[in-house]
Protein backbone atom coordinates (compact mmCIF):
# COMPACT_ATOMS: atom_id res chain seq x y z
CA UNK A 1 0.00 0.00 0.00
CA UNK A 2 1.30 3.44 -0.90
CA UNK A 3 2.23 5.69 1.96
CA UNK A 4 2.03 9.46 2.19
CA UNK A 5 5.65 9.40 3.37
CA UNK A 6 8.09 8.46 0.60
CA UNK A 7 10.22 5.42 1.40
CA UNK A 8 13.83 6.36 2.13
CA UNK A 9 16.41 6.15 -0.61
CA UNK A 10 19.63 4.27 -0.01
CA UNK A 11 21.93 6.69 1.81
CA UNK A 12 24.23 8.80 -0.32
CA UNK A 13 27.76 7.50 -0.47
CA UNK A 14 29.68 8.50 2.63
CA UNK A 15 32.57 10.52 1.26
CA UNK A 16 34.48 13.26 3.04
CA UNK A 17 34.96 15.02 -0.29
CA UNK A 18 33.41 14.65 -3.74
CA UNK A 19 35.93 12.05 -4.91
CA UNK A 20 37.23 10.21 -1.84
CA UNK A 21 35.26 7.09 -2.75
CA UNK A 22 35.55 7.34 -6.54
CA UNK A 23 36.84 3.81 -6.91
CA UNK A 24 33.99 2.36 -4.88
CA UNK A 25 31.55 4.45 -6.95
CA UNK A 26 33.05 3.05 -10.14
CA UNK A 27 31.89 -0.46 -9.34
CA UNK A 28 28.30 0.50 -8.52
CA UNK A 29 27.38 2.42 -11.65
CA UNK A 30 24.56 1.18 -13.81
CA UNK A 31 20.99 2.00 -14.78
CA UNK A 32 19.60 1.35 -11.30
CA UNK A 33 22.27 3.39 -9.55
CA UNK A 34 21.92 6.13 -12.17
CA UNK A 35 18.18 6.37 -11.48
CA UNK A 36 18.85 6.55 -7.73
CA UNK A 37 21.41 9.33 -8.14
CA UNK A 38 19.00 11.37 -10.26
CA UNK A 39 16.09 10.80 -7.90
CA UNK A 40 18.23 11.89 -4.98
CA UNK A 41 18.54 15.33 -6.60
CA UNK A 42 14.88 15.52 -7.61
CA UNK A 43 13.60 14.65 -4.14
CA UNK A 44 14.68 18.10 -3.09
CA UNK A 45 11.51 19.28 -4.84
CA UNK A 46 8.54 19.16 -2.43
CA UNK A 47 6.17 18.27 -5.28
CA UNK A 48 8.24 15.45 -6.78
CA UNK A 49 6.51 12.06 -6.82
CA UNK A 50 8.76 9.00 -7.02
CA UNK A 51 7.63 6.29 -9.40
CA UNK A 52 6.58 3.96 -6.61
CA UNK A 53 4.07 6.46 -5.19
CA UNK A 54 0.63 7.12 -6.63
CA UNK A 55 -0.18 10.22 -4.59
CA UNK A 56 1.46 13.62 -4.50
CA UNK A 57 3.89 14.09 -1.58
CA UNK A 58 2.52 17.60 -0.98
CA UNK A 59 -1.20 18.01 -1.58
CA UNK A 60 -0.94 21.79 -1.18
CA UNK A 61 1.35 22.17 -4.18
CA UNK A 62 -0.22 23.54 -7.39
CA UNK A 63 2.04 21.24 -9.42
CA UNK A 64 3.20 17.65 -9.36
CA UNK A 65 6.40 16.20 -10.84
CA UNK A 66 7.41 12.73 -11.92
CA UNK A 67 10.06 11.06 -14.06
CA UNK A 68 9.39 8.74 -16.97
CA UNK A 69 10.79 7.29 -20.14
CA UNK A 70 9.10 8.60 -23.27
CA UNK A 71 9.40 5.87 -25.89
CA UNK A 72 10.14 6.95 -29.46
CA UNK A 73 9.14 5.13 -32.64
CA UNK A 74 12.52 3.47 -33.18
CA UNK A 75 12.89 0.39 -30.95
CA UNK A 76 14.98 0.99 -27.82
CA UNK A 77 14.98 4.75 -28.41
CA UNK A 78 13.58 6.77 -25.50
CA UNK A 79 14.10 10.11 -23.76
CA UNK A 80 14.37 10.37 -20.00
CA UNK A 81 11.88 13.05 -18.97
CA UNK A 82 10.94 15.05 -15.89
CA UNK A 83 7.38 16.38 -16.11
CA UNK A 84 6.15 19.17 -13.83
CA UNK A 85 2.46 19.66 -14.48
CA UNK A 86 -0.19 21.92 -13.03
CA UNK A 87 -2.90 20.41 -10.83
CA UNK A 88 -5.33 22.84 -12.46
CA UNK A 89 -4.17 23.31 -16.06
CA UNK A 90 -5.51 26.35 -17.87
CA UNK A 91 -6.72 26.06 -21.48
CA UNK A 92 -5.29 29.54 -22.11
CA UNK A 93 -1.95 28.91 -20.41
CA UNK A 94 1.35 29.93 -21.97
CA UNK A 95 3.24 27.19 -23.81
CA UNK A 96 5.17 24.88 -21.48
CA UNK A 97 8.85 25.47 -20.78
CA UNK A 98 11.30 22.73 -21.78
CA UNK A 99 14.74 22.76 -20.14
CA UNK A 100 17.54 21.24 -22.24
CA UNK A 101 20.97 20.47 -20.79
CA UNK A 102 24.38 20.91 -22.38
CA UNK A 103 27.05 18.54 -23.66
CA UNK A 104 27.58 15.42 -21.57
CA UNK A 105 25.25 16.65 -18.83
CA UNK A 106 21.70 15.72 -17.83
CA UNK A 107 18.43 17.17 -16.59
CA UNK A 108 19.61 16.85 -13.00
CA UNK A 109 21.94 19.80 -13.52
CA UNK A 110 18.86 22.06 -13.36
CA UNK A 111 17.73 20.80 -9.95
CA UNK A 112 18.11 24.26 -8.37
CA UNK A 113 16.04 25.91 -11.10
CA UNK A 114 13.04 23.59 -11.11
CA UNK A 115 11.32 25.14 -8.10
CA UNK A 116 11.22 28.65 -9.59
CA UNK A 117 9.89 27.57 -12.99
CA UNK A 118 7.43 25.17 -11.33
CA UNK A 119 6.00 28.05 -9.33
CA UNK A 120 5.53 29.92 -12.61
CA UNK A 121 3.73 26.87 -14.04
CA UNK A 122 1.52 26.62 -10.97
CA UNK A 123 0.49 30.27 -11.13
CA UNK A 124 -0.38 30.10 -14.81
CA UNK A 125 -1.74 26.57 -15.11
CA UNK A 126 1.09 25.59 -17.45
CA UNK A 127 3.79 22.90 -17.38
CA UNK A 128 7.55 22.51 -17.27
CA UNK A 129 9.55 19.65 -18.73
CA UNK A 130 13.22 18.70 -18.67
CA UNK A 131 14.66 15.90 -20.70
CA UNK A 132 17.94 14.22 -21.49
CA UNK A 133 19.00 14.45 -25.12
CA UNK A 134 19.07 11.18 -27.01
CA UNK A 135 22.39 9.48 -26.29
CA UNK A 136 23.09 11.55 -23.16
CA UNK A 137 22.10 11.57 -19.51
CA UNK A 138 19.71 8.71 -18.77
CA UNK A 139 18.17 8.62 -22.24
CA UNK A 140 18.82 5.70 -24.59
CA UNK A 141 22.51 5.28 -25.41
CA UNK A 142 21.99 4.31 -29.02
CA UNK A 143 24.69 4.10 -31.74
CA UNK A 144 25.71 7.48 -33.15
CA UNK A 145 26.99 7.36 -36.72
CA UNK A 146 27.55 9.93 -39.46
CA UNK A 147 27.48 8.81 -43.10
CA UNK A 148 28.70 12.07 -44.65
CA UNK A 149 32.39 12.28 -45.58
CA UNK A 150 34.77 14.39 -43.53
CA UNK A 151 35.05 17.14 -46.15
CA UNK A 152 31.24 17.39 -46.43
CA UNK A 153 30.87 19.84 -43.56
CA UNK A 154 27.25 20.73 -44.26
CA UNK A 155 26.31 17.05 -44.47
CA UNK A 156 28.10 16.16 -41.24
CA UNK A 157 26.52 19.05 -39.35
CA UNK A 158 23.05 18.29 -40.69
CA UNK A 159 23.22 14.61 -39.74
CA UNK A 160 24.55 15.35 -36.27
CA UNK A 161 21.95 18.04 -35.60
CA UNK A 162 19.10 15.84 -36.85
CA UNK A 163 20.04 13.07 -34.42
CA UNK A 164 19.02 15.40 -31.59
CA UNK A 165 16.40 17.79 -32.93
CA UNK A 166 14.36 15.14 -34.73
CA UNK A 167 14.14 13.08 -31.55
CA UNK A 168 13.04 16.22 -29.71
CA UNK A 169 10.32 16.75 -32.32
CA UNK A 170 9.14 13.16 -31.93
CA UNK A 171 9.13 13.63 -28.15
CA UNK A 172 7.01 16.79 -28.53
CA UNK A 173 4.52 14.91 -30.65
CA UNK A 174 4.37 12.00 -28.19
CA UNK A 175 3.75 14.45 -25.34
CA UNK A 176 0.96 16.20 -27.25
CA UNK A 177 2.53 19.66 -27.01
CA UNK A 178 1.55 22.23 -29.63
CA UNK A 179 4.28 24.81 -28.92
CA UNK A 180 7.12 25.11 -26.42
CA UNK A 181 9.45 27.66 -24.88
CA UNK A 182 12.93 26.14 -25.07
CA UNK A 183 15.43 26.94 -22.32
CA UNK A 184 18.76 25.49 -23.38
CA UNK A 185 22.25 25.57 -21.91
CA UNK A 186 25.46 25.49 -23.96
CA UNK A 187 25.14 22.79 -26.63
CA UNK A 188 21.51 22.38 -25.55
CA UNK A 189 21.01 26.04 -26.46
CA UNK A 190 22.62 25.42 -29.84
CA UNK A 191 20.23 22.53 -30.51
CA UNK A 192 17.31 24.69 -29.33
CA UNK A 193 18.05 27.24 -32.05
CA UNK A 194 18.51 24.50 -34.66
CA UNK A 195 15.19 22.95 -33.62
CA UNK A 196 13.44 26.32 -33.93
CA UNK A 197 14.90 26.80 -37.40
CA UNK A 198 13.73 23.35 -38.52
CA UNK A 199 10.35 23.40 -36.74
CA UNK A 200 9.53 27.12 -36.42
CA UNK A 201 5.81 26.67 -35.70
CA UNK A 202 6.60 24.61 -32.59
CA UNK A 203 8.61 27.21 -30.65
CA UNK A 204 7.16 30.26 -28.94
CA UNK A 205 10.43 31.69 -27.61
CA UNK A 206 14.04 30.78 -26.83
CA UNK A 207 16.09 31.39 -23.69
CA UNK A 208 19.74 30.57 -24.39
CA UNK A 209 22.01 30.13 -21.37
CA UNK A 210 25.67 30.48 -22.34
CA UNK A 211 24.94 29.13 -25.82
CA UNK A 212 27.57 27.22 -27.77
CA UNK A 213 28.19 27.60 -31.49
CA UNK A 214 27.01 31.19 -31.93
CA UNK A 215 30.00 33.28 -33.10
CA UNK A 216 31.46 33.01 -36.58
CA UNK A 217 35.13 33.08 -35.58
CA UNK A 218 37.03 30.92 -33.07
CA UNK A 219 36.91 33.53 -30.34
CA UNK A 220 36.03 31.17 -27.52
CA UNK A 221 38.59 29.56 -25.26
CA UNK A 222 38.56 26.10 -23.86
CA UNK A 223 36.97 25.82 -20.39
CA UNK A 224 40.17 26.66 -18.55
CA UNK A 225 38.63 29.45 -16.48
CA UNK A 226 35.66 28.79 -14.26
CA UNK A 227 34.55 30.35 -11.03
CA UNK A 228 36.53 29.77 -7.91
CA UNK A 229 35.26 30.09 -4.36
CA UNK A 230 35.85 33.83 -4.05
CA UNK A 231 33.73 34.42 -7.16
CA UNK A 232 30.66 32.58 -5.90
CA UNK A 233 28.14 35.21 -4.80
CA UNK A 234 24.42 34.55 -5.05
CA UNK A 235 21.60 37.00 -5.42
CA UNK A 236 22.96 39.56 -7.88
CA UNK A 237 20.31 40.49 -10.43
CA UNK A 238 20.74 39.99 -14.15
CA UNK A 239 21.45 43.21 -16.01
CA UNK A 240 21.26 44.01 -19.72
CA UNK A 241 24.65 43.55 -21.36
CA UNK A 242 26.61 46.73 -22.13
CA UNK A 243 29.48 47.14 -24.59
CA UNK A 244 31.85 47.55 -21.63
CA UNK A 245 30.67 44.27 -20.09
CA UNK A 246 31.22 42.39 -23.33
CA UNK A 247 34.63 43.95 -24.00
CA UNK A 248 35.80 43.12 -20.48
CA UNK A 249 34.67 39.50 -20.78
CA UNK A 250 36.34 39.11 -24.19
CA UNK A 251 39.60 40.57 -22.84
CA UNK A 252 39.57 38.00 -20.06
CA UNK A 253 38.94 35.21 -22.57
CA UNK A 254 41.82 36.43 -24.78
CA UNK A 255 44.22 36.36 -21.83
CA UNK A 256 43.20 32.81 -21.01
CA UNK A 257 43.63 31.69 -24.60
CA UNK A 258 47.22 32.97 -24.66
CA UNK A 259 48.04 30.52 -21.86
CA UNK A 260 47.18 27.46 -23.94
CA UNK A 261 50.01 24.96 -24.34
CA UNK A 262 51.47 23.20 -27.37
CA UNK A 263 49.43 20.14 -26.47
CA UNK A 264 46.61 21.88 -28.29
CA UNK A 265 47.93 20.41 -31.55
CA UNK A 266 47.40 16.91 -30.16
CA UNK A 267 43.95 17.91 -28.98
CA UNK A 268 43.09 19.18 -32.48
CA UNK A 269 44.18 15.90 -34.04
CA UNK A 270 42.13 13.83 -31.60
CA UNK A 271 39.12 16.11 -32.07
CA UNK A 272 39.15 15.71 -35.84
CA UNK A 273 39.43 11.94 -35.40
CA UNK A 274 36.11 11.92 -33.53
CA UNK A 275 37.60 11.52 -30.05
CA UNK A 276 35.34 12.16 -27.07
CA UNK A 277 36.70 13.48 -23.75
CA UNK A 278 34.50 10.98 -21.92
CA UNK A 279 36.42 8.11 -23.51
CA UNK A 280 39.34 8.92 -21.23
CA UNK A 281 37.13 8.66 -18.16
CA UNK A 282 35.60 5.33 -19.17
CA UNK A 283 38.87 3.77 -20.33
CA UNK A 284 40.74 4.04 -17.02
CA UNK A 285 40.07 2.04 -13.88
CA UNK A 286 41.43 4.54 -11.37
CA UNK A 287 42.06 7.96 -12.90
CA UNK A 288 38.71 8.28 -14.67
CA UNK A 289 36.59 8.35 -11.50
CA UNK A 290 39.18 10.53 -9.82
CA UNK A 291 38.95 13.04 -12.66
CA UNK A 292 35.19 13.22 -12.23
CA UNK A 293 35.62 13.72 -8.50
CA UNK A 294 38.20 16.44 -8.95
CA UNK A 295 35.95 18.22 -11.45
CA UNK A 296 32.82 18.09 -9.30
CA UNK A 297 34.69 19.15 -6.15
CA UNK A 298 36.23 22.17 -7.88
CA UNK A 299 33.34 23.07 -10.13
CA UNK A 300 30.55 22.95 -7.54
CA UNK A 301 32.34 24.44 -4.54
CA UNK A 302 29.57 27.01 -4.29
CA UNK A 303 27.16 24.23 -3.32
CA UNK A 304 26.75 22.65 0.08
CA UNK A 305 28.78 19.54 0.90
CA UNK A 306 25.67 17.37 0.49
CA UNK A 307 24.73 18.94 -2.85
CA UNK A 308 28.30 18.61 -4.13
CA UNK A 309 28.40 14.95 -3.13
CA UNK A 310 25.08 14.19 -4.79
CA UNK A 311 26.06 16.05 -7.95
CA UNK A 312 29.31 14.08 -8.06
CA UNK A 313 27.37 10.84 -7.73
CA UNK A 314 25.00 11.88 -10.51
CA UNK A 315 27.80 13.00 -12.83
CA UNK A 316 29.70 9.77 -12.17
CA UNK A 317 26.76 7.65 -13.25
CA UNK A 318 25.83 9.50 -16.44
CA UNK A 319 29.47 9.89 -17.49
CA UNK A 320 30.33 6.21 -17.21
CA UNK A 321 27.33 5.12 -19.26
CA UNK A 322 27.90 3.85 -22.80
CA UNK A 323 29.20 6.46 -25.26
CA UNK A 324 26.60 7.70 -27.73
CA UNK A 325 25.43 11.27 -28.38
CA UNK A 326 28.73 12.66 -27.10
CA UNK A 327 30.35 11.74 -30.44
CA UNK A 328 28.41 14.53 -32.13
CA UNK A 329 30.81 17.15 -30.87
CA UNK A 330 33.54 16.97 -33.53
CA UNK A 331 30.95 17.11 -36.31
CA UNK A 332 29.18 20.19 -34.97
CA UNK A 333 32.09 22.12 -33.46
CA UNK A 334 35.59 22.61 -34.80
CA UNK A 335 38.63 22.52 -32.47
CA UNK A 336 38.37 25.60 -30.29
CA UNK A 337 34.62 25.03 -29.78
CA UNK A 338 33.39 27.37 -32.52
CA UNK A 339 30.65 25.98 -34.72
CA UNK A 340 31.34 24.62 -38.18
CA UNK A 341 28.08 26.33 -39.20
CA UNK A 342 27.72 29.26 -36.75
CA UNK A 343 24.29 30.19 -35.49
CA UNK A 344 24.95 33.88 -36.01
CA UNK A 345 24.67 33.26 -39.74
CA UNK A 346 21.36 31.41 -39.41
CA UNK A 347 19.45 32.92 -36.53
CA UNK A 348 17.99 35.93 -38.38
CA UNK A 349 15.40 33.62 -39.95
CA UNK A 350 13.63 33.30 -36.59
CA UNK A 351 10.71 35.61 -35.77
CA UNK A 352 10.28 34.76 -32.09
CA UNK A 353 11.62 36.35 -28.86
CA UNK A 354 15.19 35.18 -28.20
CA UNK A 355 17.15 35.88 -25.04
CA UNK A 356 20.92 35.37 -24.71
CA UNK A 357 22.34 34.94 -21.19
CA UNK A 358 26.06 34.86 -20.33
CA UNK A 359 28.02 34.78 -17.09
CA UNK A 360 30.47 37.60 -16.48
CA UNK A 361 33.22 34.94 -16.25
CA UNK A 362 31.87 32.87 -19.13
CA UNK A 363 34.15 31.20 -21.68
CA UNK A 364 31.53 31.50 -24.42
CA UNK A 365 32.11 34.61 -26.53
CA UNK A 366 29.29 37.13 -25.88
CA UNK A 367 30.07 38.87 -29.18
CA UNK A 368 28.08 36.13 -30.90
CA UNK A 369 25.05 37.00 -28.81
CA UNK A 370 25.44 40.72 -29.43
CA UNK A 371 25.77 40.26 -33.20
CA UNK A 372 22.81 37.84 -33.23
CA UNK A 373 20.56 40.36 -31.49
CA UNK A 374 21.59 42.98 -34.05
CA UNK A 375 20.98 40.60 -36.97
CA UNK A 376 17.53 39.82 -35.59
CA UNK A 377 16.79 43.54 -35.35
CA UNK A 378 17.91 44.14 -38.92
CA UNK A 379 15.64 41.31 -40.05
CA UNK A 380 12.66 42.98 -38.38
CA UNK A 381 12.70 41.01 -35.12
CA UNK A 382 13.11 43.47 -32.28
CA UNK A 383 12.53 40.80 -29.64
CA UNK A 384 16.15 39.82 -29.17
CA UNK A 385 17.74 40.52 -25.78
CA UNK A 386 21.00 39.82 -24.03
CA UNK A 387 21.95 39.71 -20.35
CA UNK A 388 25.17 39.34 -18.37
CA UNK A 389 24.85 37.55 -15.02
CA UNK A 390 27.31 38.72 -12.38
CA UNK A 391 29.50 36.26 -10.46
CA UNK A 392 28.78 33.44 -12.91
CA UNK A 393 30.73 31.28 -15.33
CA UNK A 394 29.62 28.89 -18.04
CA UNK A 395 27.20 27.04 -15.74
CA UNK A 396 25.44 30.33 -15.16
CA UNK A 397 22.22 28.67 -13.89
CA UNK A 398 24.14 27.05 -10.99
CA UNK A 399 26.65 29.82 -10.32
CA UNK A 400 24.07 32.52 -9.59
CA UNK A 401 20.84 30.62 -9.03
CA UNK A 402 18.75 33.48 -7.69
CA UNK A 403 19.51 35.87 -10.54
CA UNK A 404 18.99 33.26 -13.25
CA UNK A 405 15.77 31.97 -11.71
CA UNK A 406 14.36 35.49 -11.57
CA UNK A 407 15.36 36.04 -15.18
CA UNK A 408 13.85 32.74 -16.32
CA UNK A 409 10.49 33.61 -14.77
CA UNK A 410 10.67 37.10 -16.26
CA UNK A 411 11.31 35.67 -19.74
CA UNK A 412 8.59 33.03 -19.40
CA UNK A 413 6.10 35.76 -18.56
CA UNK A 414 7.34 37.99 -21.35
CA UNK A 415 4.79 38.52 -24.10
Amino acid sequence: MDSAIPPPLPPAREIPSAFASSIRSWWSVGEKQSAISEERLLRRLPFFRPQNLSTAPNSDSPVIAHSSRVELSTPKHYLNTLSITSINPSPTASPPAVLLHGYGAGLGFFYQNFLAVAQWAGRHGSSVYALDWLGMGRSARVPFTIKAKRDDVAGRVSEAESFFVDSLEEWRNKMGLERMTLVGHSLGAYFSVVYALKYPTRVSKLVLLSPAGVPRDPNTTMPSRELDERDTVQGRAAVPATSEDIDQLRAEQKAEKQKESRSRRLFTYLWEEGWSPFQVVRSTLFWGPMLIGKYSSRRFMGLTEEDTRDMHDYIMNITLAKGSGEYCISHILAPGTHARMPLVDRIAALKIPITFVYGDHDWMDPEGGRESVERLRQAGNGKGRMYIISHAGHHVYLDNVKAVNELLVKELERS
